[in-house]
């Protein structure tokens, strides 16, 4: 009996002391730093076919007959020719449909799409095409359709109809398809319906259900995937891209405005940049240029963060110095920098800002942040940003620039890179890193030691690649999530973070991990991505202070595999904590809210999970709520919580205070 009551004591004196080590403390009496409305964003790249094939709603693939192979996408059959001299300057190429020269011969074209076109039945699709009569004539007719082919040749119509072309002169016709079926790999292909030549251009394809129901408009579906993360801050339209394997393509914006039929196509450096994922067929149409990126991000609340090139094409491809602008010729550079900012903000009485409001928003972006060059590293780099910044802050004074920390988390570069930019006085420091579950489990209190004096922080680019593991996991999610508490703690230093990259197209992906996944009719928000959302549903606005025996929570030696942080948010009384257990046991935590006032109590309190038995799980396209966030109500007891945290898991609590 004896030996029992004491191994009964032991236990219960081992519960209590475990249950005293993870005593958070939650310093409710001053609120912190404020937090920043840009703290947690995204970062959009046309990587994976994230525009092209993906958030830009085009189903047609080569529209413009621009690829180096000038039908690549295209089968042809009949009298089809292609021509070079068509009405619109940088984009020349058009194909010429003539009669066959028999009634039973058929003239036309078929389109495969990105991956097959996903069509949804019962749904409207816009056709348009700038059309002509080149041998003259009153009237030609195409017949339009949408086709589900299938494995013995035939194929099955899903939407047809017929469009008479009756000018001579270049000019854009439209109808309306309805699909009579679902089919996620139809192709378009089109007739040609009579004995008169016609002549056919910027060959296009919209749902006409698109985010906001913008004509040239992006896929819905995937729209509201970044909407409903409510981002603080949009980056685009890349990283690599921004530099270009070369500085012929690089992303210049100025091509990507403007009448959408003139864009000129861009080589996409990622078609080719990795062998062993090689998609040759993957360009830039630029029909999502950088009007459509500021207008999604004002439609979804965020803060636009444009990045151009400084003069320097990707430094990882190109080692000798004649790839790059010499410092003394970057004035054409800065002065598109310049250009940008006037686009985005400019009145409408100026160049840029009247291009703006011809293209349907007279009202300016109201810009406030520009990002120079990418990941970019050496002297050569403080050396091109330097003129950039003079420049920018001569005309534009109060625009926040951010500089570089190169591609590294730490090293040689990022030691170097940092006090340049401090030199320099940009606004923010760009920081990336993807690295393994190690680094993340390392990193909790990164930033609780950063000067305060210089510039702020923008974790631009970051995600948890598991060893062996380079792809969307579980525990990589709850690794990040565990990370961003030391973002959030310093949030007088880090103004801004977004997860990279963005999309992936199941099918064609050059990068993993990625926080949003799709196919051609739909899309799955990966762990990772609900890490992000709950972040930014729960920023709060101000931070508290939250220790465990006197320490930040950092996931350090004797925290049990813990880390926490802490906000509150002024407008509404609330208090928001946010505790990841990376361990493999149940941790017994208590959150103690101390500094309230006998009369202050703690109401409408909530537990929302992230967390799964088995690390490797995520969600997919065939399973896409395999973890989600689950909510529950809770109950305090006065001004402190006692509960047992899962393995594994990561957990938001959340309570209002009012007062009797």
């Amino acid at each position: 009996m004896h030996k029992t009551l004491f191994a009964a004591l032991a236990l219960s004196t081992g519960m209590v002391l475990s249950a005293q080590t993870n005593e958070m403390v939650i310093h409710t009496k001053k609120l912190g730093a404020q937090i920043q409305p840009t703290m947690y964003g995204l970062f959009f790249e046309d990587i994976n076919y994230g525009a092209d094939g993906g958030l830009y709603a085009e189903l047609v693939k080569n529209r413009s007959f621009e690829f180096p192979q000038n039908l690549m996408g295209w089968n042809t059959f009949g009298k089809v020719t292609l021509q070079n001299d068509g009405p619109f300057e940088r984009n020349p190429h058009y194909v010429r449909l003539a009669d066959p020269g028999h009634e039973h011969k058929r003239t036309g074209l078929e389109n495969e799409g990105f991956f097959g076109m996903g069509i949804k039945e019962g749904s409207d699709y816009r056709f348009s095409v700038w059309a002509r009569l080149p041998e003259g004539g009153t009237s030609s007719k195409i017949r339009v359709e949408l086709v589900k082919p299938n494995s013995m040749g035939e194929t099955h119509t899903l939407a047809q109809q017929d469009l008479v072309i009756d000018s001579k002169d270049w000019k854009k016709y439209q109808i309306i398809l309805k699909a009579g079926a679902t089919e996620p790999k139809a192709m378009l292909r089109i007739f040609l319906d009579s004995s008169t030549t016609v002549d056919l251009e910027h060959v296009s394809l919209f749902p006409v259900d698109t985010w906001k129901g913008h004509e040239n408009g992006l896929r819905k579906d995937l729209a509201q995937d970044l909407a409903d993360i409510k981002p603080g801050v949009f980056r685009f339209p890349g990283g690599c891209i921004v530099e270009g394997t070369d500085l012929e393509t690089r992303y210049d914006w100025k091509k990507t405005v403007g009448p959408v039929e003139n864009r000129p196509l861009n080589e996409n450096r990622w078609h080719y940049t990795f062998p062993h994922r090689f998609y040759p067929d993957y360009f830039q149409s630029y029909g999502m240029g950088f009007y459509e990126y500021f207008l999604l991000s004002e439609e979804i609340g965020a803060e636009p963060l444009p990045v151009v090139s400084c003069g320097l094409s990707c430094q990882f491809q190109n080692e000798d110095a004649s790839a790059h602008v010499a410092v003394c010729d970057l004035d054409s550079y800065i002065q598109d920098a310049l250009d940008l900012i006037e686009f985005a903000n400019g009145d409408v009485n100026t160049t840029w800002g009247k291009l703006r409001a011809d293209m349907g928003h007279p009202a300016p972006f109201n810009l406030k942040f520009i990002g120079i060059g990418n990941e970019q590293w050496g002297p050569e780099y403080p050396e091109h940003l330097e003129p950039f910044i003079k420049a920018i802050r001569k005309a534009y004074p109060t625009m926040n620039i951010i500089g570089s920390s190169g591609p590294d988390s730490e090293g040689e570069q990022f030691d170097y890179l940092w006090p340049e930019m401090k030199r320099l006085k940009v606004d923010l420091v760009d920081e990336h890193f993807y690295r393994p579950e190690s680094w993340f489990l390392s990193q909790g209190a990164r930033y609780d030691n950063y000067d305060r004096k210089g510039p702020k922080v923008f974790a631009g680019e970051y995600a948890c690649h598991g060893e062996g593991k380079k792809w969307n996991h579980f525990n990589a999610a709850l690794l990040e999530a565990a990370f961003m508490t030391g973002l959030e703690r310093n949030a007088d230093i880090v103004h801004m973070a977004t997860y990279a990259p963005l999309f992936a197209h199941v099918e064609g992906w050059q990068w993993r991990p990625d926080m949003i996944w799709f196919d051609n009719m739909s899309s799955v928000r990966t762990v990772s991505y609900y890490v992000q959302q709950l972040y930014a549903l729960n920023k709060g606005s101000h931070t508290l202070t939250l220790t465990m025996d006197k320490k930040n929570v950092t996931g350090a030696e004797g925290q049990n595999g813990l880390f926490a942080s802490a906000v509150c948010e002024e407008s509404d009384n609330t208090f928001i904590v946010k505790v990841v257990n990376t361990s493999g046991t149940v941790q017994p935590v208590i959150l103690n809210f101390a500094g309230l006032k006998k009369q202050d109590t703690l109401t409408d309190g909530v537990c929302i999970k992230l967390r799964s038995s088995n690390p490797d799980l995520d969600n997919t396209i065939e399973n896409p709520e395999a973890i989600v966030p689950q909510e529950s109500k809770v109950d305090i007891e006065g001004h402190v919580l006692n509960v047992e945290l899962e393995p594994h898991t990561f957990a938001v609590y959340k309570f209002k205070k009012s007062s009797k």
